[in-house]
């Protein structure tokens, strides 16, 4: 128990508990996918719009850069490496942006255990329109681990954007009169 109060006691602490725990559901939804789901396989939740699929990305976001699994590999840590030593420039001090980085950690991490454990990256969310014709419409496959990223990011933009339009003022020294 004093570790855990130890651990919520400290920026880093609370920015490693929340990654931590993004990698532990993100691992756990993709166990689920992978024994529930054969590869390519997909599973109709919502007719025309909701389906749980196991896809597997080799790229990054909406399959960019397809095919270069062991490269993104590389980027995903190096990403970890710059952003744990630039936190500071991105108000890691509150617990908004220790929620952003903890998320944004975690996400990078889960999708890097893929990465490196199965040779991409498993998705299964699938959000689409169904068309009259038949064919469907749809928004990229994602997992949780992508989720958190967008989630941190969109965080992270949001404190940057409030910090600059709510500048912090200098203290008023006292006139001479």
């Amino acid at each position: 128990m004093r570790l855990v109060r130890f651990i919520l006691q400290t920026p880093n602490g609370r920015i490693g508990l929340i990654a931590l725990s993004v990698i532990a559901l993100d691992q756990l939804t993709k166990q689920i996918v992978l024994r529930s789901l054969g590869y390519a396989e997909e599973k109709v939740v919502v007719q025309g719009f909701f389906k749980f699929v196991h896809w597997g990305n080799t790229g990054a976001a909406w399959s960019l850069f397809r095919g270069n699994n062991l490269l993104l590999s590389f980027v995903a840590m190096a990403a970890v490496v710059v952003l744990f030593l630039s936190r500071h420039h991105f108000d890691s001090r509150t617990l908004l942006g220790q929620v952003a980085f903890g998320l944004i950690f975690g996400g990078i991490v889960g999708n890097l255990i893929d990465r490196l454990r199965v040779h991409h990256v498993i998705d299964f969310l699938y959000f689409y329109l169904q068309q009259r014709s038949g064919a469907e419409v749809g928004f990229p496959a994602f997992n949780v681990a992508d989720s958190a990223i967008c989630t941190g990011v969109g965080l992270v933009f949001l404190l940057t954007w409030r910090g600059e339009h709510n500048p912090k003022t200098a203290p008023s020294s006292p006139s001479k009169t």
